[in-house]
C-alpha cells in the first residue's frame, strides 16, 4: 500500500515523540551508577582504614566499652572469696608511716595465716633490707659508747627480714615482683631467687610472641623470695590514656621464663596448684587456619579463663567498694573475726593515696592499684567473662560493608530526609545490638566504626544526591526563565533583628579589674613569658566569671571588663557579681600559690557599679559587639582604678551595696568620691565579704568603724572620728588599713582647723 505524504508525516511525529519521551530506566542508570561507584568506593576505603586500625579507632572503641561499662557495672557480690587488707590512711594513722617494719608485715602474715586465709598476696617488693632491723637502727647512730651500748643490747634480736620469711614460709604467701625491660646490664637469664614458683605447659602456639615482654626481674629479697610460696608481678599496661581496661594474667621474662601477674597467682596458690596452662592458637579444639592469631585461654586449677590475644583479661568492673577492704590496723590489733578471714584469698596492698598506687578505670577516676587485682580474681572465680573474640574484627568489617551497601541503596531509592530516618534507626539498632551482647553474653564488639564509617557512606550519598538535584531544578529553573518569569524568594533567619545595629536600656551590674603594677611586670619578662603569664591569669579569672553567670565584654591588655543581666536575664546580677569579685579573690590566692608556673606574685584590683545602661550590638555595619555602654558604665571603670588609692582590692557604688546587701554581701563605707566625669560625689563602699566569703569578726568590727569613720568625716564630727580610730586602733591590721590612714589625717587635719578656730576665737 502507497502511504501519502500525511502519513509520512505521522510516522515522523510518531518517531520524534518516542525520542522526546523521558527514558525511566535511563534517568535511573545515571543515578544509580554513579551511587555504586561511589558506594563501593568508600567501602574500599573504610575497610582499609579498618585493616590498618589507626589510634584515633582505638580510642573510638575505647570510648565505647567505658560507656557500656559505667551503664552496665558488674554487680559486687559481697561474699565473693576475696578481701584487701588496705594500707590505709587511718592504719598509717596508727601504726606508722610507711614503710613499716618487716617485724609488723610478718605479724599480719602470721595473723592472717592463723585466720585461715587460703592464699595472702602481697603487692610488696620488698626489694631493700628492713631498714629497721638491728643492725641497720645501731649503724644510723654516730659512733660512740651509746651506739656500742645500743648495738648490745639488740644483740640477738631477730632481724625483721628474717621474721618476715619465718612468716611467708608457713603461709601461702605470694610476693610481688617488678619486671623491667632489659637494660643490658645484667644477663637476663641471670635471675636466680627470682625465678618463678609455679610450672608451665603450652597447647598450641608458643605463647613467647604474645605476651607482655620484658628482659629482667626485679624481685625481692633472696631469702624473702626463697621462702614465698609464689612470685607474682605487679606490672600494669594501661592504655594510652592511662586507663586499666585488661589486665596481664601472664608475662614474658625473656629467656623463655614466663612470670605470672600477683591476682593469677595469688588464685594458683589458693588452689594448691602447681602450674599453668596457657593455650593458644591451632591448639586442639581452636580454629585458626594456621594463623598465629594469639592467646585463647589460660587454665589456673579449677578455673579456665578466656583472654586477649596476649594473655590479659578484659575488665569488667563493680564499682568501688568498702566492703571489700579490711584495714591493716585491725588485722594487727587483732580486731578481724575469723569468718572475715577463713577460706578467703587475701591481697595486702596500698590503698592510702599518698603511697601513690593508684590506677583509673572505665569507672573511677583512681582506685587503688590492688582492687584491680582484687576484682580480676572476684570476676575469675564468679566465671563472669567479658571477651572480645577473635572474630570480632571480621564482624565489624561485615556489618560496615553490610550497612554502607545498605545505605548506598537507601540513598539512591528514598529521599534524603527519608535516607536519614533509615540511617539513624539502623546504626540505633547496632548499638542496641552491642549493648545487648555486652550486657547478656559479655561479648564486646564495637559499633562505633561500623556505624561512623557507614554513616559517613551515608552522608555522602545524599549529600550527592541533594548536589545533584539542586543542579538538576536549576537546569530546569534555567530552562524555562525562557518562557516563564520566575519569582524569588528571600528566607530571613528567624530573628534578623539581632543582627542589625542597636540595643537596649536595662539594668546591670558591670565589673572591671587589671593588675596591680601590670607595667613593672612587663619590664622585668620578655614577650614570651609575659603572653604565657597574662594568658594563664585572664584564663583564671574568665572561668570565675563565667562560672558566675558573667558575661565577658572584651579584654583590655591586662584588664577585663564583664557585666551581668545581659544578654540573659539575672534578677540577682548584683549579688553575682559580687560573688564573682570575692571569688576572682580566692583564684588569685590559688593563682598566686601554684608552684608549677613561675610567675610574679599577682594582685588585682575590682570596681562593680549597678546602674541602667546600653547593651546591644555597637560597632558598624560591617563588624560589631555586643557590649554595653552608659555613664555607670565609666563609675565601674572609675572604681576599678580607686582601689589603688583605698589600699583594697575590691570597691563597689551605691546602688550594687544597696542591692546585694539583702543577700548577705557585707560592706564598709569608705568615702564620698567625685569620680572623673561625674559632677556630684557618690558613695564608695569596699566589698569585705559575703555568704560563702564571711569576714573575719576583726574585719567586721573594722568595717563599721570605717563606716562610722566616713560618716563622722562627712559632717565634722571629730568626736566620733577619734573614737571610731581608738575602735580600730585595738583590732590590729585588717585590709582596711589605708582607709584607715587616710582618714586619720582627716582626722588631724580638722583637728588642726577646730584648734586654729579656737585660737583665733581667743
Amino acid at each position: 500500500m502507497q502511504r501519502t505524504v500525511d502519513d509520512e508525516d505521522l510516522v515522523a511525529e510518531a518517531r520524534n515523540r518516542r525520542r522526546l519521551k523521558p527514558n525511566r530506566w535511563r534517568r535511573s542508570l545515571r543515578r544509580v551508577v554513579p551511587l555504586t561507584l561511589i558506594t563501593l568506593t568508600l567501602v574500599v576505603i573504610g575497610v582499609l582504614v579498618r585493616v590498618e586500625d589507626y589510634t584515633a579507632l582505638e580510642r573510638l572503641r575505647t570510648i565505647v566499652f567505658d560507656e557500656y561499662q559505667n551503664l552496665s557495672p558488674r554487680a559486687f557480690d559481697p561474699d565473693a572469696p576475696v578481701r584487701i587488707i588496705a594500707i590505709d590512711e587511718e592504719s598509717l594513722r596508727r601504726v606508722g608511716q610507711w614503710p613499716w617494719p618487716r617485724s609488723q608485715i610478718a605479724t599480719m602474715v602470721d595473723r592472717l595465716t592463723d585466720l585461715g586465709a587460703a592464699a595472702i598476696g602481697l603487692d610488696i617488693i620488698f626489694a631493700e633490707p628492713d631498714r629497721m632491723s638491728p643492725d641497720n637502727i645501731a649503724r644510723l647512730m654516730p659512733e660512740g659508747p651509746e651506739r656500742d651500748r645500743v648495738a648490745a643490747a639488740l644483740q640477738g634480736v631477730p632481724r625483721g627480714d628474717d621474721m618476715l620469711a619465718v612468716s611467708l614460709q608457713r603461709a601461702p604467701s605470694v610476693v610481688g615482683v617488678l619486671l623491667e625491660a632489659d637494660s643490658g646490664q645484667q644477663p637476663s637469664s641471670d635471675r636466680g631467687f627470682s625465678d618463678p614458683k609455679a610450672g608451665y605447659a603450652f597447647a598450641g602456639d608458643p605463647p613467647h610472641d604474645f605476651l607482655p615482654n620484658y628482659g629482667q626481674i626485679k624481685g625481692p629479697l633472696p631469702a624473702l623470695a626463697q621462702a614465698a610460696v609464689g612470685l607474682g608481678a605487679l606490672n600494669w599496661l594501661p592504655g594510652t590514656d592511662q586507663i586499666v581496661r585488661t589486665v596481664p594474667l601472664m608475662f614474658h621474662a625473656g629467656d623463655g621464663v614466663f612470670m605470672p601477674g600477683l591476682a593469677a597467682e595469688t588464685l594458683r596458690v589458693a588452689q594448691g596448684e602447681t602450674g599453668f596452662v596457657i593455650r593458644s592458637s591451632n591448639a586442639s579444639g581452636q580454629t585458626a587456619f594456621g594463623a598465629e592469631t594469639g592467646i585463647n585461654a589460660i587454665k589456673i586449677g579449677a578455673f579456665v579463663v578466656p583472654t586477649t590475644r596476649n594473655g590479659s583479661v578484659l575488665m569488667h568492673y563493680t564499682p568501688h567498694e568498702d566492703a571489700r577492704h579490711i584495714s591493716a590496723w585491725r588485722v594487727l590489733d587483732g580486731d578481724v573475726k575469723p569468718e572475715e578471714i577463713a577460706g578467703r584469698i587475701i591481697l595486702v596492698g596500698a590503698t592510702a593515696t599518698g603511697l601513690f598506687d593508684l590506677q583509673a578505670t572505665p569507672i573511677d577516676v583512681a582506685i587503688p592499684g590492688i582492687e584491680i587485682n582484687a576484682q580480676l580474681i572476684e570476676q575469675i572465680v564468679a566465671g563472669v567473662w567479658l571477651e572480645r573474640p577473635d572474630w570480632a574484627d571480621g564482624m565489624e568489617i561485615i556489618v560496615f560493608v553490610l550497612l554502607a551497601l545498605l545505605f548506598g541503596l537507601v540513598a539512591a531509592v528514598l529521599a534524603p530526609q527519608t535516607a536519614a530516618v533509615v540511617g539513624v534507626t539502623t546504626i540505633a539498632v547496632v548499638f542496641g545490638a552491642s549493648y545487648w551482647a555486652f550486657t547478656r553474653e559479655g561479648i564486646f564488639i564495637d559499633p562505633s566504626f561500623p556505624s561512623l564509617a557507614s554513616g559517613i557512606t551515608l552522608f555522602a550519598m545524599t549529600a550527592w544526591v541533594a548536589v545533584r538535584e539542586r543542579a538538576d531544578r536549576r537546569w530546569v529553573r534555567h530552562a524555562f526563565s525562557r518562557y516563564v518569569s520566575s519569582d524569588v524568594v528571600e528566607n530571613l533567619a528567624d530573628d534578623p533583628a539581632r543582627l542589625t545595629l542597636g540595643g537596649e536600656m536595662r539594668p546591670m551590674t558591670i565589673l572591671f579589674t587589671d593588675i596591680r603594677g601590670f607595667t613593672t611586670i612587663g619590664e622585668t619578662m620578655d614577650a614570651e613569658a609575659l603572653t604565657a603569664y597574662l594568658n594563664a591569669f585572664l584564663t583564671e579569672m574568665t572561668g570565675v566569671i563565667l562560672a558566675h553567670r558573667g558575661t565577658i565584654d572584651k579584654y583590655m591588655g591586662d584588664a577585663i571588663m564583664a557585666f551581668w543581666n545581659a544578654p540573659l536575664d539575672d534578677f540577682a546580677h548584683a549579688a553575682h557579681a559580687c560573688e564573682t569579685a570575692l571569688s576572682m579573690l580566692d583564684a588569685l590566692a590559688a593563682f598566686n600559690a601554684s608552684s608549677d608556673r613561675d610567675f610574679p606574685v599577682t594582685a588585682i584590683g575590682i570596681g562593680l557599679n549597678t546602674g541602667v545602661c546600653c547593651v546591644g550590638n555597637l560597632g558598624a555595619d560591617q563588624r560589631f559587639d555586643y557590649s554595653v555602654i552608659g555613664d555607670d558604665v565609666n563609675v565601674a571603670s572609675r572604681l576599678e582604678s580607686q582601689t589603688k588609692t583605698y589600699g583594697v582590692p575590691i570597691l563597689v557604688g551605691p546602688r550594687t551595696a544597696e542591692q546585694a546587701r539583702p543577700a548577705g554581701y557585707v560592706f564598709a563605707l569608705v568615702d564620698n568620691v567625685r569620680v572623673k566625669g561625674k559632677t556630684a560625689p557618690i558613695e564608695v563602699f569596699a566589698l569585705i565579704g559575703g555568704p560563702n566569703h564571711p569576714p573575719s569578726e576583726a574585719l567586721e568590727i573594722a568595717g563599721e568603724a570605717v563606716d562610722a569613720l566616713a560618716t563622722a568625716a562627712e559632717v565634722g564630727d571629730t568626736t566620733a572620728m577619734n573614737d571610731a580610730l581608738e575602735t580600730l586602733d585595738a583590732l590590729g591590721s585588717t585590709m582596711l588599713d589605708t582607709v584607715v590612714a587616710i582618714y586619720r589625717s582627716r582626722y588631724q587635719r580638722l583637728m588642726r582647723s577646730e584648734i586654729g578656730d579656737i585660737a583665733a576665737t581667743d
